[in-house]
């Protein structure tokens, strides 16, 4: 390289694999660019690339690269440790090969694109190194600086012109020097009043992605673009726009002008790079090694490696990320280094500009001081920030983040600075926005997943309190740190805190203290979550009164158990919280509520989420609500149904068992009753409607009442059955047949029972004797509700000492198991085994059998009576 100096350097070694290649030109690029050489950086990206895939594709070994400044330009050098692979020297005079071939244009791409290249060997290594030279170009400084040769000063015409032009607030010419006038033939009343824009050819700057409309709405900006002459011509201009006011207070941008080549007048210097020789420090300046490799593959790594890099980069005390909205309305704060606290994580602040909102975020901005502006930049409201920078994050136009650097000392950042961080968030702005996306699909399926599995848990009860826990449990800690369901009852009643559920268990009595003793939020039924104050507000009083109360009383060192529970409750509703109308049926029946910690916001998205699951929460709880209510209404009236009691009856045993089928029921289609008559006579009835649930329910209070009413009025058993048979039918479409099995019962002076039954259609009935044989106490006849007339006649029975009369429904004798049914035969046989038992025994060893001959349960209602006469006592 002869004389030239050598002022930085940068190495890295690239393995043998195909992504190298690619990693190797990001470097070059990097390096480059960090050094300021714009104008050769994509030349030395290509030939670089060339030479690596020459290193670790056709020779298959590591690739050394190695760039070294100098004053006039760069060299690259890429070694491999292939040296019996040999290339063709430049003076060798032989053929490069064909510019179409696949490979072997490394070599070819030098000699056309390079002041000098070469080859060099060592024992081990194969060094190709190529010289690209800085173009000339005019310089200019701000400063004093050297003297230089005349020679090396930039070229002018024999004078120079700077056109002065002034641009009031609303984009019009206030103001035309004669130097504007000269350089593009305008006089100054043929502009007066017109817009700037119709005579600027505006091609966009590179790196700012800024307009002229923008531009000039800025306090200070550099750039170049063109200015139609009155000749049709476009005159290359360089700008600086310092936007001012008048003693009124009305702003203008002041425009200085220049022709393109004469810029050094007017352009500011570019930073001079701090020089290296250290060929180990290749991180002097943080941008080129900006976001480093490999880079993080989440999204939260990439953004905070992105701003800790952007501080570094600009020599900061703090740096910040915000991600926009897809309308681009809003910013969420995303990542911070170097800010107070991480409270504005997941915060959001509006784009547009206004108070409060985030004016700068489509342009790049630089505010010297920002106690001049207070909130400029909302993020940096009382962090000690003065000078600040910020730049957009663009994707084809579309704004995607906003990327800002921030320092404690006023003055610090100028539009250099604003290029430079520019340039690196136009860098990066493709891999966040990609990292962006594959977060929002992943937050997309796990979403879905989410309201999946939570809408089969919630269609899986009818349970209110189960609902409601499940409500909690689904959002604590999934979505929220603490949640807490209101519910109300109706339109007149107010809201009821009905479930809370913190994440920590310890803390759950205090948040529920803390709540009950704050009103309500409002049951608002505008859809979305809205924030609710109340709950912080409420906590920071309560820990402040009890710290003050504390200090008062000369507390100790150590807290008690309830001040610290009041402490951990206020930090624990410290953070955001917010409230989701229940909306079911177009009716608010409660709200949800959910809160995070200290300096803690929830995400738009986990807001989304939380949105979706109160709509499918909210009306599980009403079906829930709606269930109970019926639920409360059937089993009050099923219990109508039910006898009050079984009467006391001297020198006889009467014990009864009754399962309804169904969930819910406590009546059905089976059904019994045992009532007085008269003096010493009694009547026992046992029946079986068809079919189960509320129909059948029906016709069993019909059958019940009948039977007392009528028997009470004297009539014999056959005439009770004969009566209630025609009144059944009489309910035409609705009526429903009737096995029923009536009897009247006499105890008898001698110690037995004298019986008279009528066995409708119904399993007949079982006497158990002493010696354990058991037969049928009486005969089929037909049942009620299907025929007219019907000739009914009862038969006596006398039960003995000892005695057993078992009556059932067909529930207990058509238990199945399979194919097998339990039948008469097998009731039978288990009725035998019970003598000696007492009433209450013999129903308890049946109900046994039946619920042991099948593992299911059971599908029909179960009736069984069983009456006996006790063996006088002995002497």
């Amino acid at each position: 390289m002869g004389s030239a100096v050598i002022t930085a350097r940068a190495a890295a070694t690239f393995e043998p694999v195909g992504r190298s290649v690619a990693t190797a030109r990001a470097f070059v690029r990097d390096t480059l660019q960090g050094w300021g050489y714009n104008d050769v950086v994509d030349d030395a990206v290509v030939l670089t690339s060339e030479l690596v895939t020459n290193a670790v594709i056709h020779a298959g070994t590591a690739a050394d690269v190695l760039c070294l400044r100098t004053e006039d330009g760069v060299r690259v050098e890429v070694a491999d440790h292939y040296p019996e692979r040999e290339v063709p020297l430049q003076s060798s005079g032989l053929d490069f090969g064909s510019p179409d071939r696949e490979n072997g244009r490394g070599l070819l791409l030098c000699a056309a694109l390079a002041a000098r290249w070469g080859v060099e060997y060592t024992p081990t290594r194969k060094h190709v190194w190529f010289q690209l030279d800085l173009p000339e170009r005019p310089v200019g400084i701000r400063s004093a600086g050297p003297l230089l040769p005349t020679a090396l000063l930039p070229v002018t015409d024999q004078r120079v012109r700077v056109a002065v032009v002034q641009i009031d607030h609303s984009g019009s010419i206030a103001a035309w020097n004669d130097d504007a006038a000269f350089l593009f033939g305008h006089a100054a009343d043929q502009v007066a009043g017109k817009q700037l824009t119709d005579f600027v050819a505006w091609p966009h700057t590179p790196g700012t992605s800024t307009g002229i409309a923008d531009a000039l709405q800025l306090s200070r900006w550099e750039g170049s673009y063109g200015i139609r002459c009155a000749d049709g011509r476009v005159t290359p201009v360089y700008a600086s726009h310092l936007r001012v006011r008048d003693t009124d207070g009305e702003p203008s941008t002041v425009c200085l002008l220049v022709r393109d080549y004469e810029r050094a007048v007017l352009q500011s210097p570019v930073r001079a790079p701090v020089s290296d020789s250290s060929s180990e420090n290749r991180a002097t300046d943080p941008f080129e090694v900006f976001i480093g490799s490999p880079a993080p593959d989440d999204l939260d790594g990439l953004l905070q490696r992105t701003v800790e890099r952007a501080r570094d980069m600009l020599d900061a005390d703090a740096a910040f990320l915000l991600l926009a909205t897809d309308d681009e309305t809003e910013l969420e704060v995303r990542a911070t280094t170097g800010l107070p606290s991480a409270r504005q994580r997941f915060a959001r602040v509006p784009v547009e500009a206004g108070t409060g909102r985030y004016g700068s975020a489509r342009m790049p901005a630089v505010h010297e001081d920002l106690t001049a502006v207070p909130g400029a930049v909302p993020l940096l409201t009382d962090t000690g920030m003065r000078s600040v920078v910020t730049v957009p994050l663009k994707v084809e136009g579309r704004l995607t983040g906003s990327l800002g650097v921030a320092a404690e000392a006023p003055g610090r950042y100028s539009n250099e600075e604003a290029l430079r961080l520019q340039f690196a968030a136009d860098r990066i702005a493709l891999a966040v926005e990609s990292a962006r996306l594959g977060e929002l699909e992943r937050l997309r399926r796990g979403s879905l997943s989410f309201l999946v599995e939570a809408s089969d848990l919630l269609a899986g009860t009818l349970d209110r309190d189960q609902t409601l826990a499940l409500m909690a449990q689904m959002t604590v800690p999934t979505l929220a740190t603490w949640c807490a369901v209101y519910t109300i009852a109706d339109q007149s009643s107010d809201p009821y805190l009905s479930y809370v559920l913190h994440e920590d268990e310890d803390l759950i009595d205090g948040l529920k203290a803390l709540l009950s003793k704050i009103a309500p939020p409002d049951p608002v039924p505008t859809p979305g979550a809205r924030i609710w104050a109340a709950p912080s507000e409420a906590g920071h009083r309560a820990a402040l009164s009890t710290s003050t109360r504390s200090l008062d009383h000369d507390a100790p060192l150590s807290m008690s158990t309830a001040t610290r529970t009041i402490l951990a409750t206020a930090q624990a509703v410290g953070g955001e919280t917010v409230v989701l109308p229940l909306v079911a049926r177009n009716r608010v029946i409660g709200m949800l509520t959910l809160g995070k910690p200290s300096d803690d916001h929830f995400r738009q998205e986990i807001l989304e989420l939380a949105e979706d699951l109160s709509r499918r929460a909210a009306l599980a709880l009403d079906n829930a609500r709606l269930y109970s209510e019926r639920m409360a209404i059937s089993q009050s009236l099923q219990r109508s149904l039910l006898p009050p009691g079984l009467p006391d009856i001297e020198n006889v045993e009467i014990e009864v068992i009754y399962r309804a089928a169904g969930e819910g029921n406590e009546v059905g289609g089976d059904f019994y009753d045992v009532f007085p008559i008269h003096d010493g006579a009694y009547g026992f009835a046992i029946g079986d409607v068809c079919g189960t649930g509320p129909e059948a329910a029906a016709v069993t209070g019909l059958a019940r009442h009948a039977l007392r009413l009528l028997a009470r009025e004297g009539f014999p058993g056959p005439a009770v059955l004969e009566r209630l048979n025609a009144a059944i039918l009489d309910e035409g479409a609705r009526s429903r047949f009737l096995t029923l099995l009536y009897g009247e019962l006499w105890p008898q002076e001698d110690g037995s029972a004298l019986l008279k039954v009528v066995c409708a259609g119904h399993p007949l009935p079982l006497r158990l004797r002493q010696d354990g044989t058991v037969e049928p106490a009486a005969e089929p006849q037909p049942l009620l509700g299907v025929l007219d007339d019907l000739e009914l006649y009862e038969q006596e029975v006398t039960l003995d000492p000892g005695d057993v009369l078992l009556c059932v429904t067909d529930g207990v004798t058509e238990r199945r198991e399979g194919t097998r049914m339990l039948g008469d035969d097998g009731l039978a046989n288990v009725l035998s085994t019970c003598t000696g038992l007492t009433a209450g025994a013999v129903a308890a060893r049946i109900l046994r059998a039946v619920e042991r001959f099948a593992a299911e349960p059971a599908s029909d209602d179960m009736a069984i009576l069983a009456m006996r006469v006790p063996e006088p006592p002995r002497i």
